[in-house]
C-alpha cells in the first residue's frame, strides 16, 4: 500500500480555542477550532488528521472532516467508546468550547490520490477521513461510489450531507435494517486503475483487503485504522526482538540501553518524560521519529514497506533495532 506524506506534514497549528461543539449522530459529537487570534491555520488535504492534546495531557488523532476551504477552521468528530483509553470520554464529558487546547499537525498519511475511479468503504466513525475527499471528488466531477455502513441511522454522522453529495453515489446501509454492507457488490467495480479507500472497524479493514487481495486489487487500496491490527503491528524481518541495544539521542547525546522487554519509547521517557506517545501500538503515527544511523526493526502498521526499506523514521513504541545502535533524532 503506497503512502504518501501531505505537504502540510510538520506544520503546526499551535493553540487554538473550542468555538464550538455540535451533535453530528447518537455518541458523535465535532468541534470546531479556530485560531485565538482569528488568524488562518495550516492548509491540509482531504485524509490528513491533526493531535489534539487534551486538557488531561491525553494525546489523539481525529481526521480533519471539515472542508479544507475552511480556512479558519479545523472540525473533527469524535466517537463515545466508552471500553477505550479515555480520550473520547474526556471529550465527550469535558466542557471543552470556549477553552484552548494544544493542536499538531495536520500531517497526512492517507492522502487521496490520483486514479480512474474510487470506491469508498466506511463503517461507522470512519466516514471522518473520507467524508472530505466525497466533498472534493464531487466538485471534480470525478468517477466515485460510497458504502457507508453503521448499527443504526441515528449512529450515522454526516449520512444526510453524504447522500445529498453522493446522489446516486452513495449507499448508506443501517445494519439494523439492512445487515452488513454487500463488499462483493461495492468492490465489483474496483477494477486495475481504482484507488479503493477503507475506514472503520478492523473487521471490515480485514474483509476489505481480503477480498481486495482476491481481486488483485490490493495494490491500489487504501486503509486508515483506529485500532491496532488484529495480531499487532508487523515487523520488518531480520532482526532478533529479544536482543538488548544500544539507543544514541542526537540532540540530548544521551545513550541508552533497551533491554528486551522494554520498548525505546519506554526508555527514553526515563529522561524525557514528557515524549508524545498515544496509542503506544503502532498505529496513530504519534511518537515517529527520524533515524539518523543504524537499522530499526519495525513492528507497526502505518509505515509503507517502502519507508520500511528506507528505514528514515520509525514508531518508537513498537519498534526495535536491527543493528546493535540507533541514532534518533531526539
Amino acid at each position: 500500500m503506497t503512502e504518501v506524506k501531505d505537504e502540510a506534514d510538520g506544520a503546526s497549528a499551535g493553540v487554538l480555542l473550542v468555538q464550538n461543539a455540535t451533535w453530528q449522530a447518537e455518541g458523535i459529537v465535532s468541534l470546531r477550532l479556530v485560531d485565538p487570534g482569528g488568524g488562518p491555520l495550516p492548509p491540509w488535504r482531504p485524509g490528513a488528521h491533526i493531535d489534539l492534546v487534551l486538557p488531561s495531557g491525553l494525546i489523539r488523532q481525529y481526521s480533519l472532516c471539515g472542508p479544507p476551504e475552511d480556512t479558519h477552521g479545523y472540525t473533527v468528530a469524535v466517537l463515545l467508546d466508552t471500553d477505550g483509553r479515555g480520550g473520547s470520554r474526556e471529550v465527550h464529558e469535558t466542557p471543552l468550547v470556549g477553552r484552548t487546547v494544544s493542536v499538531r499537525g495536520p500531517r497526512n498519511r492517507f492522502p487521496l490520490v490520483s486514479a480512474a475511479r474510487y470506491v469508498f468503504v466506511a463503517g461507522g466513525i470512519g466516514i471522518t477521513p473520507i467524508l472530505a475527499m466525497a466533498r472534493e471528488l464531487s466538485s471534480r466531477g470525478a468517477d466515485w461510489s460510497f458504502v457507508y455502513g453503521g448499527r443504526s441511522r441515528s449512529t450515522m454522522a454526516f449520512a444526510g450531507e453524504l447522500a445529498a453529495l453522493g446522489a446516486g453515489r452513495t449507499q448508506l446501509v443501517p445494519q439494523d435494517e439492512s445487515g452488513l454492507p454487500d463488499l462483493d457488490a461495492a468492490l465489483a467495480r474496483a477494477t486495475p486503475g481504482t484507488a479503493v479507500y477503507c475506514c472503520g472497524p478492523e473487521g471490515l479493514l480485514a474483509a476489505v483487503q481480503q477480498r481486495c487481495a482476491a481481486l488483485g486489487t490490493r495494490a491500489g487500496l487504501y486503509v486508515e485504522r483506529f485500532g491496532a491490527p488484529t495480531g499487532g503491528g508487523t515487523a520488518s524481518g531480520g532482526g532478533d526482538l529479544t536482543t538488548a541495544f544500544e539507543v544514541e539521542l542526537r540532540r540530548s547525546g544521551n545513550v541508552l540501553t533497551v533491554p528486551a522487554d522494554r520498548s525505546i519509547l519506554d526508555v527514553v521517557r526515563d529522561i524525557a518524560p514528557q515524549t508524545p506517545s498515544s496509542c503506544e501500538e503502532g498505529f496513530c503515527g504519534t511518537c515517529e521519529t527520524r533515524v539518523l544511523e543504524g537499522v530499526p526493526e519495525h513492528g507497526d502498521s502505518i509505515l509503507s514497506e517502502k519507508e520500511r526499506e528506507t528505514g528514515r523514521t520509525m514508531m518508537i513504541c513498537v519498534g526495535r533495532s536491527r543493528t546493535p545502535r540507533l541514532v534518533l533524532d531526539l
